[in-house]
């Protein structure tokens, strides 16, 4: 399918608008065509015939034909928004639901501000040409048209020397359009640029003002600043390339008129009438040559932000649903990895590793930092696909399920805290948002939040603000917990979830989870022996395979990764008692 092809896809619900709303141009170009005539015969029969009884009849006509085009001046441009908002909202809502369904590639492979800028700039250089461009494009050629062939019916001689002028002004037009088209692909480019830059420092605003760095940034906005000012620019330079010539164009017809015509007068060969009526209709010839340059640049716009957008909506996402997918409303947690490897274009990321869950079971991931330790639950949510080996849930292959099933049984407290800005209730039961305040509760209780959180000016109705604004790193992750655990999940993971609490908290914590034990499937990943030591099954991830496996005794005793660690946080002593 081709951009327009696609853009079409959304227009054709409103086609029979559209038909209405060009019939309604019609009729009001149409009745643009009243007043020069009218004039014409005023000219002829009143002032010069003599003719006064027909002036009421005539200035009868003209007030109708008036009325008629300011009805229609309202009701043209008041359908065609209704076509363009109406296109705008289905054309929204399918760019976003299909940036919900790309996976992780896709975001690592584009900028936030550059997505961001698909659903404004170039959905509202789309809004105007259906709102404006398209009738009036229209309007300007029934203008032409009309008022030539009228000319024709004036004195040919006279219509053909102002036809002489149409090839100038249409190898202008090419011209124009060829020089445009690549000005608008440069400045949407640096239109993103800018959008994702700001985007950027906004969202890392703490950052810059930890390391006093607003200068610095501020030079390097003024050099994205810079080159879209230029873009812009340089695009302007093309329309004051080609603005005068059309303009030249639209003025040599009055010239043609006044010269050839007043001849043609003088001779007989037209009456002042005539000259009256054509000189009526030169607007309507003069119009259209002067708007045809600003008109290519909104179009030349509106076509670049179509295939702007349709570059990012025709990304096929890599992880989706299998046509004939698997479905499992509720599964029992067993999980198992059968020589699962993953690389990345850089490196190896896993190499070779098999491990078994049993359902109700609680499986501890410890780790040097890249080791391969979120990369496991990433696998296991399908946000990528093993490159080798199979990922299973309760015997079948993630590959074969449904996504929505899938991800639904699991649920994830994520090392990378992000909190909506809503609610602390609405961001906890995000998973379930039908779910009771009391299970909201329950979840903030069981995650240690439930006392910070009757703190706050608001409780639970408290706005948290964008990621978490307002709240520490240990209220964000116990926020995240919580949103874990409202879900009831029959597999739930915690990416690190503790690290940003005190001792006394992460205790409190673990004795919540152990009463979930049996009944979920856990998968702990930390850098405390703390919070895995009770797990019934610990995997010592190093350079993307499994080093070591094993309760937290055996793995004490064997002297490894595992027991320096433990040594390292607890001391030598405590290795010593733990390997006796």
């Amino acid at each position: 399918m081709t951009p327009m092809k696609w853009f079409y896809s959304f227009l054709k619900e409103y086609r029979p608008r559209i038909i209405l709303g060009l019939f309604m141009v019609a009729v009001m170009a149409g009745a643009a065509l009243v007043s020069p005539a009218i004039s014409g015969q005023i000219a002829d029969e009143v002032l010069q015939g003599g003719d006064y009884g027909a002036l009421p009849r005539l200035i009868a006509v003209l007030i109708a034909a008036t009325v008629v085009r300011a009805a229609l001046r309202f009701a043209v441009p008041y359908n065609f928004e209704i076509c363009s908002q109406g296109v705008l909202y289905k054309m929204r809502d399918a760019v976003f639901e299909k940036l919900l369904q790309e996976d992780f590639e896709f975001y690592n492979q584009n900028r936030t501000g550059d997505l961001m800028s698909r659903q404004t700039g170039d959905m509202e250089a789309i809004r105007n040409f259906v709102a404006a461009n398209i009738y009036a494009v229209f309007e300007n050629i029934l203008y032409f048209v009309f008022a030539l062939v009228m000319v024709f019916t004036v004195n040919v001689k006279l219509a053909w020397l102002m036809v002489c002028i149409l090839p100038f002004t249409a190898i202008t037009t090419l011209l124009q359009m060829r020089a445009v088209k690549p000005a608008f692909h440069k400045i949407r480019r640096q239109f993103s640029s800018i959008n994702t830059y700001v985007q950027e420092n906004i969202s890392g605003n703490r950052v810059v003002k930890a390391f006093a760095k607003e200068d610095f940034e501020m030079q390097k906005f003024e050099r994205e600043n810079d080159d879209y000012r230029d873009s812009e620019l340089a695009c302007a330079a093309i329309w004051e390339k080609y603005i005068p010539v059309f303009e030249f164009f639209a003025n040599i017809l009055t010239v043609v008129l006044m010269l050839y015509g007043g001849i043609l007068a003088i001779r007989g060969q037209i009456s002042v009438g005539d000259m009256v009526t054509v000189n009526g209709y030169l607007w309507m010839l003069n119009s259209p040559l002067r708007m045809a340059g600003w008109y290519i640049n909104d179009i030349q716009r509106f076509v670049t932000s179509v295939e702007k957008i349709y570059t990012t909506f025709s990304v096929q996402p890599r992880i989706k649903s299998p046509e004939e997918a698997v479905h499992m409303d509720h599964i029992r947690g067993e999980v198992e990895f059968r020589n699962v490897s993953f690389h990345t274009r850089n490196a190896d990321v896993l190499e070779d590793v098999s491990f078994h869950v049993k359902p109700g079971q609680t499986v501890g991931i410890l780790g040097p930092t890249g080791s391969g330790k979120s990369t496991l639950m990433n696998l296991l949510f399908r946000f990528y696909d093993a490159k080798k080996g199979e990922v299973l849930i309760d015997g079948v292959n993630v590959k074969k399920l449904n996504l929505q099933d899938l991800r639904d049984n699991i649920g994830i407290a994520m090392q990378d805290v992000f909190l909506f800005s809503d609610t602390i209730e609405g961001n906890i039961a995000y998973g379930r948002p039908d779910c009771s305040f009391e299970d909201v509760k329950r979840a903030a209780i069981a995650a240690d939040a439930n006392h910070f959180i009757k703190g706050t000016p608001e409780g639970y109705d408290t706005i948290v603000g964008e990621r978490g604004v307002g709240l520490s790193g240990g209220q964000k992750q116990r926020i995240s917990l919580a949103r874990a655990l409202t879900k009831n999940p029959p597999i739930l993971v915690l990416d690190d979830t503790t690290s940003a609490v005190d001792m006394e908290t992460e205790t409190y914590i673990q004795d919540q989870l152990k009463k979930l034990e049996g009944s979920h499937t856990i998968f702990v990943i930390a850098y405390r022996i703390s919070s895995i030591k009770d797990a019934d099954l610990i995997l010592v991830m190093q350079n993307g395979r499994i080093a070591e496996r094993g309760t937290h005794e055996e793995l004490v005793k064997k002297g490894g990764y595992y027991a320096r660690v433990f040594e390292h946080q607890y001391g030598k002593e405590a290795l010593e008692n733990g390997q006796k």
